[in-house]
């Protein structure tokens, strides 16, 4: 089993910038993949994709709408993965999670095994 914190969640100005992380222990093997989800006030039913990175190697994938905005990294030293917040919008205000898949890079939230509780972001105008 892996656990997963998220942290570094807070409120910021449109424009501006925030830094995630994901501290992750337990059992992770080279097989798994990080992804980041978030959720927006009101779509209770949906966690949108945000991006993946592969524990083995470090590649990272993006949604198309925050390509060319976050980046996603890896220190595995710390055991901790980065989702790091560039040139934030209103629009992405959620809620925002990792999760852990030990087999592989997917879009889809169902196919993870592993969820931690989530930290809130607030872009303002």
């Amino acid at each position: 089993q892996v656990q997963l914190v998220e942290s570094g969640g807070g409120q910021v100005q449109a424009g501006g910038s925030l830094r995630l992380s994901c501290a992750v222990s337990g059992r992770i093997f080279s097989s798994h993949a990080i992804g980041w989800f978030r959720q927006a006030l009101g779509k209770e039913n949906l966690r949108e994709y945000v991006g993946t990175i592969t524990w083995s190697g470090g590649k990272a994938y993006y949604s198309d709408s925050v390509k060319g905005r976050f980046t996603i990294s890896k220190d595995s030293a710390k055991n901790t993965v980065y989702l790091q917040m560039n040139s934030l919008k209103v629009e992405d205000t959620a809620v925002y999670y990792c999760a852990a898949r030990d087999r592989g890079v997917t879009v889809d939230s169902n196919l993870y095994d592993s969820w931690g509780k989530g930290t809130q972001v607030t872009v303002s105008s």
